[in-house]
C-alpha cells in the first residue's frame, strides 16, 4: 500500500538524478518495481514550460505505476507545478526535502527545507491544495549530526497533509557517504504508523537481500532502491521473490544483455539516437560492472555514438566473447 493505493510489492525505484528517465523507469517497472519515480523535477522550470523539464515527465506505455518528484522552495510555484503534473496522472507527487547538492540547497530547496519545517509545511499545504493526488515527502535525518530533526520535519509535513514520508537515513552533511542509519527509519515507523501514516526507507540498499533486511529491521512499509538499481533493474524481481518466499531468479550475461538492449531501444525512442547513445554509455558501464570482459567492453562503449555500435558491443556482451 502507498497512500492508500495497493501495490504488488513494497519495492520502489527511487528518484535518481540523471538516471530515472522514462527508459530506465520502464525496464525497472517491467523487471518488478512496484512504482517508479521520476528524477526530481524543478518546479520553477516546470511552470516556465522549459522543454527539457517536460521531457522528464514523459512515461512509457508499460509504466502503469508512476510517481513524480518535485523540488523547489516557493509554495505558490510548487502548487502551480502540481497542477501541471496532475495532468500526467501519477499515483503520488513527492516533494524532495533531501537533495544535498549545493546548487539545489542554495535556492532554498532540497535539504535546505530540513532547516525550516514551517516552510516545508507551507509548501506541502500548498501542494495538497492544488490536487486530489496524494502528496508525499522524502527527507533526511537532519542537516548535520548537530541538528537531527527528522521527527519534527516529518511531523510538520504530515500535519500539513502529507500522506506518507520516506526517510533517507543520512544527514545532508553526509551526502551519499558513510553509512545510512536505518535505526532512524525504525524510530519514524514507530512514531507515525499508529497514526496511519506510512513510512518508507532509503539508503544503502544495494541488493535484494538488503531491501528485505530493511523491511524486517525497520518495519517500514516500503523500500526505495536508488544506486542499487543502476545496471541492476532485476533487483526488484529478486527482492519481490524474497519477500513472497518464492525462488529468486538468476540472470546470466545473455539475459542482462537483453534487458540492456531493451533499455537502449527505449531510450532511442524517447530521446533520439544521438542523445540516447550518449546517455546509455553510463548505463552500459553499470550493466557490465563485474561481468566477464566488462572493462574491455566499457572502454568501447564510452565511445559508442550510434545504435549499431552499441548493438555490436551488446552482442559481444551477450555471447561472452
Amino acid at each position: 500500500m502507498l497512500a492508500g493505493l495497493r501495490l504488488p510489492n513494497p519495492f520502489f525505484l527511487a528518484p535518481i538524478a540523471g538516471y530515472s528517465d522514462a527508459a530506465f523507469r520502464s525496464v525497472c517497472y517491467e523487471s518488478g518495481a512496484a512504482l517508479c519515480y521520476t528524477e526530481m523535477v524543478s518546479s520553477e522550470a516546470l511552470v516556465r514550460n522549459h522543454p527539457k523539464t517536460n521531457l522528464l515527465l514523459v512515461r512509457s506505455e508499460s509504466e502503469r505505476n508512476y510517481a513524480v518528484q518535485l523540488f523547489g522552495s516557493r509554495p505558490e510555484v510548487l502548487a502551480g507545478a502540481v497542477e501541471i503534473v496532475s495532468g500526467y496522472h501519477p499515483l503520488v507527487i513527492d516533494l524532495n526535502c533531501g537533495c544535498p547538492v549545493p546548487k539545489i540547497v542554495r535556492t532554498g530547496a532540497g535539504s535546505s527545507l530540513l532547516k525550516d519545517p514551517a516552510k516545508l509545511a507551507a509548501i506541502v499545504e500548498a501542494m495538497k491544495g492544488a490536487t486530489d493526488i496524494p502528496i508525499t515527502v522524502k527527507i533526511r535525518t537532519g542537516w548535520d549530526e548537530g541538528s537531527i530533526n527528522f521527527i519534527a520535519t516529518a511531523r510538520a509535513a504530515v500535519e500539513a497533509g502529507a500522506a506518507a514520508v520516506t526517510l533517507h537515513g543520512r544527514t545532508r552533511a553526509q551526502g551519499y557517504g558513510g553509512k545510512a542509519d536505518w535505526s532512524s527509519i525504525a524510530v519514524l515507523v514507530k512514531e507515525f504508523t499508529p497514526l496511519g501514516i506510512q513510512v518508507f526507507g532509503s539508503g544503502d540498499v544495494f541488493g535484494a537481500a538488503a531491501a528485505l533486511r530493511m523491511l524486517e529491521e525497520t518495519g517500514c512499509a516500503g523500500v526505495m532502491i536508488a544506486r542499487g538499481a543502476l545496471g541492476n533493474p532485476f533487483v526488484f524481481a529478486e527482492a519481490a521473490a524474497l519477500y513472497l518466499g518464492e525462488p529468486v531468479p538468476g540472470y546470466c550475461d545473455s539475459e542482462v544483455a537483453e534487458i540492456a538492449r531493451r533499455h537502449l531501444e527505449l531510450s532511442i525512442a524517447f530521446l533520439g539516437e544521438k542523445s540516447a547513445c550518449v546517455e546509455f554509455r553510463k548505463h552500459f558501464c553499470s550493466y557490465s560492472k563485474g561481468r566477464p570482459r566488462g572493462a574491455a567492453l566499457r572502454d568501447r562503449a564510452v565511445h559508442c555514438s550510434t545504435r549499431n555500435e552499441f548493438l555490436e558491443v551488446l552482442a559481444e556482451f551477450e555471447g561472452g566473447r
